[in-house]
């Protein structure tokens, strides 16, 4: 019995926020997977960087989505603006003949704003504001233009993208308020949209190589390993192709109705889907935490 190498082709995607890190392995590897595949974000060659003065931009991005094997359509949304995502949703529907068969919502932005050093009564209140309108609003105006698409068609997959699939702390007040929302608006999604036909899921990667964390570490992805000398526990990070990868699955799924509602995570789905990060190994960030973390910091948490 052979894998269909293209399972997604003829699929048609929305990632919002795809310019780096996990939205842009999700794009790559949806593309790998045959689809077409539409990459928002606010960074763009023709435009310039966006207040975060980043160089990665939308158009790298659906290049690479194109390389991979689809077909990668650069489109610059500000998704904090109404107008700006339902101008999108418009155009996706009048250039796909009205069909939305896949939503990831990784719209993030909120790492400058994140304060790890103070309780919430010592933090900047327009800031953690600001840090929560970037990482829930934008997913929650996204959605609403773009799920009539997917309820029309009567299938799809809604993906939301978070940090960490349980309910325990994460550190900040905003940062994980913000992530911990985001998996209830899979939730609530999921609950709306069951008797469409729609999966909503939200998914966690484990220790995320982005691109900003190869700069931390100053490593790039061909000498990564270096960093885990000022890290060991960096040895057992992921590339965000192994996000992509399990999104790509989810998305193929025939059955993935039966996880709707659910916050899912890389290292359980490998096992199941059988996907390997981009080296060829199977990273299980739950695994090394409970063999060398738990003991200090406790269970890496109760799941959602």
């Amino acid at each position: 019995m052979t894998t269909d190498p293209r399972p997604l082709a003829g699929k048609v995607a929305l990632v919002a926020g795809g310019t780096r890190g996990g939205g842009r392995g999700i794009a790559v590897e949806l593309g790998a997977a045959g689809a077409t595949v539409y990459v928002t974000g606010r960074s763009s060659t023709a435009a310039g960087r966006s207040d975060l003065d980043r160089p990665e931009t939308i158009e790298e991005t659906a290049a690479r989505v194109t390389a991979a094997g689809g077909l990668g359509i650069p489109a610059r949304t500000d998704h904090s603006r109404p107008g700006e995502v339902r101008a999108l949703v418009d155009r996706i529907a009048a250039e796909q003949d009205g069909r939305l068969d896949i939503l990831v919502n990784s719209v993030w932005g909120g790492d400058p704003l994140t304060d790890w050093d103070n309780p919430l009564w010592e933090q900047d209140l327009e800031t953690g504001l600001r840090l929560m309108r970037r990482a829930v609003e934008t997913h929650v105006i996204t959605s609403r233009f773009a799920l009539p698409l997917m309820v029309a068609c009567g299938s799809g997959l809604v993906v939301e993208v978070t940090d960490g699939n349980t309910a325990r702390y994460r550190g900040s007040f905003f940062y994980d308020l913000a992530k911990s929302a985001v998996i209830r608006l899979a939730v609530a999604q999921a609950a709306e949209l069951r008797p469409h036909g729609v999966a909503a899921v939200a998914i966690t990667p484990g220790f995320l190589r982005s691109e900003a964390l190869l700069e931390h570490f100053g490593v790039t992805e061909a000498n990564w390993r270096d960093g885990a000398a000022r890290d060991p526990h960096f040895a057992h990070s992921e590339t965000p192709a192994y996000l992509g990868r399990a999104v790509a699955a989810l998305a193929a799924d025939p059955h993935v109705m039966a996880k709707t509602g659910r916050a899912l995570a890389t290292w359980g789905l490998y096992e199941e889907y059988g996907f390997t990060d981009a080296d060829g190994t199977q990273p299980d960030f739950a695994a090394h935490w409970a063999e060398n973390l738990e003991e200090q910091f406790g269970p890496l948490g109760v799941p959602l």
